[in-house]
């Protein structure tokens, strides 16, 4: 009895509203942290802030990378909503980035849900930009979803894709996206720049899984152009390679 009382105790305690939101001030300040003690190297982000005057945005990055999220879109230029899954390491995602000045929307689960959310676009025409973790919140690690064309489909706004690395840091293999977390008092780049593909407002399966599969050329490119410049070697986690 009383190990089934500390175990609902402990669900209690991890599903406390006032726990997570101390958890998320704790993961945002060390976010702030390595950011403040890292020499950082930067290019595309005045593009980014030149498209931003026209209206909202779309930036995509791949989910190992999301731990500099924040610092990969300029809050002084506009508002952006990030999309983060229901499951508790979504929200706790969310928690943190509202830290930061972000707005966040929880996707429901499967492909349908997350493409086709009306928040997002009712976001996105309110001139809201929306950032997402392109391969989801449970993978295939780098494997594009769909869901920024169908956005951009609709709205006609500009991808960017963007990506960030620093030279010491650890891999946790364990994760199904062998996630990137930063240490402080460190040297890093962060690299953005707009898509150079225009989603048509009529395009077939075929011409969009086009799109699809160069947008994650673009991504892989840039991401592994940030790594190139630390000479760094982070393995790739898509598992058809």
């Amino acid at each position: 009895m009383s190990g089934k009382k500390k175990q609902s105790l402990g669900k209690k305690i991890a599903n406390s509203r006032v726990f997570n939101r101390i958890v998320a001030k704790i993961l945002a300040n060390y976010v702030r942290f390595v950011w403040i003690t890292t020499r950082w190297q930067s290019e595309g982000f005045d593009d980014m802030r030149t498209a931003l005057k026209s209206g909202p945005i779309i930036v995509v990055l791949w989910h190992q990378r999301l731990l500099m999220a924040p610092y990969l879109f300029d809050l002084k230029a506009g508002r952006i909503c990030s999309l983060t899954s229901e499951a508790k390491g979504g929200r706790m995602a969310g928690l943190v980035q509202t830290e930061f000045g972000f707005e966040t929307i929880a996707m429901p689960k499967g492909e349908g849900g997350f493409s086709m959310s009306r928040e997002v676009l009712r976001k996105m025409r309110e001139g809201v930009s929306v950032g997402i973790a392109v391969d989801g919140t449970t993978g295939p690690a780098r494997v594009a979803k769909t869901a920024p064309l169908l956005w951009a489909r609709a709205t006609g706004c500009p991808i960017f894709v963007a990506a960030f690395a620093t030279k010491r840091h650890k891999i946790f293999g364990a994760s199904w996206d062998q996630a990137m977390v930063a240490w402080p008092f460190n040297k890093g780049v962060r690299y953005c720049e707009r898509w150079p593909h225009d989603v048509p407002r009529k395009v077939s399966e075929v011409e969009m899984e086009r799109l699809r599969l160069q947008l994650e050329a673009s991504l892989d490119d840039i991401t592994e152009r940030v790594d190139a410049k630390l000479d760094i070697n982070v393995p790739r986690t898509r598992p058809h390679d």
